[in-house]
């Protein structure tokens, strides 16, 4: 096969280890940085310019590896190779969706998928309702578009809750609201999700006091024997947002697993570290599978 790794960087850990496996396999790789991309629409085929060169026919597939800071541009790139027959480890739209967390959410609950009860508004006026929509404080507030653990905050009084929602109304800055499930003890199990399996499961840990279990604020990780309960959680997640390949975040309560958050570029640093499996290696054999069979369908 012929790939493209939609990335900003080839050092970066997780794109690495993708080109090393596919190389290893016998594929062709070039890492591509979306963000230099280009694309031409309107007289004649469009065209993805990337280094004075139309890149849009030369990929067989691709793995998209697009940063929280440029989703949406990344996510265009990716439509535009999907629209010209080009397979993609996750599509344009499952990108964006994931991207927000308010509109994941909105997709998990419509599936009857267990989350955390969560409030979102844009009436700085109803605060005091907001709060005890959840139950009262503690409560968790969250940026809708944050990553890694940054904007997410515990307030764990009213007084407090109400000073951060100001804060963050004034600013106009998208945000929302969840119950504080304090059982999980700081801790969450990221699920790497590839095809129709589960390939590896890590169970995240916070530092002492740090409610938040982020490897990036200093957490540790091991491996999470998952139930067959959660490994449904997370193939249905990401089925229902258009990712074949995705990191799906699930916290343990009284009530059963509950799924905060899913991940259309997941890292593979701290999951291959602390679980040993390959991720990558996972990765482009489900390429090669479904690859093949869209060649085979167009050769019948």
């Amino acid at each position: 096969m012929k790939l493209f790794v939609l990335s900003v960087g080839e050092t970066i850990y997780s794109t690495q280890r993708l080109v090393d496996e596919a190389e290893e396999r016998g594929h062709e790789v070039r890492v591509i940085n979306h963000t230099k991309c280009s694309v031409y629409l309107g007289k004649g085929r469009p065209q993805i310019i990337f280094n004075n060169e139309n890149i849009i026919d030369w990929a067989d597939a691709i793995i998209p590896r697009i940063g929280a800071s440029v989703t949406r541009h990344g996510a265009a790139i990716v439509k535009e190779f999907e629209m010209n027959g080009v397979f993609s480890t996750a599509r344009s739209l499952g990108i964006l969706r994931a991207y927000n967390k308010v509109r994941t959410l909105q997709i998990m609950n419509r599936k009857n998928i267990p989350i955390p009860q969560t409030v979102f508004s844009t009436d700085a006026k109803s605060i005091k309702e907001q709060i005890e929509l959840l139950g009262g404080p503690p409560i968790i507030i969250k940026l809708q578009e944050g990553t890694q653990g940054l904007g997410v905050i515990l307030a764990e009084t009213k007084k407090s809750a109400k000073s951060i929602m100001d804060t963050f109304y004034n600013m106009n800055t998208s945000f929302m609201m969840q119950e504080f499930i304090e059982e999980s003890n700081g801790e969450d199990i990221r699920a790497i999700v590839v095809g129709n399996k589960v390939v590896a499961a890590m169970k995240r840990k916070g530092e002492m006091g740090e409610f938040r279990s982020n490897i990036h604020r200093g957490g540790t990780g091991e491996v999470a024997d998952i139930t067959d309960k959660e490994v449904r959680i997370a193939l249905r997640a990401a089925k229902y947002l258009g990712l074949p390949v995705a990191g799906v975040d699930m916290i343990r309560s009284r009530r059963g697993p509950l799924l905060i958050e899913v991940n259309a570029s997941p890292g593979f640093q701290g999951v291959e570290a602390y679980t040993k499996v390959n991720i990558a290696e996972h990765v482009v054999k489900f390429l090669e599978k479904n690859v093949r069979q869209k060649f085979q369908k167009r050769t019948r």
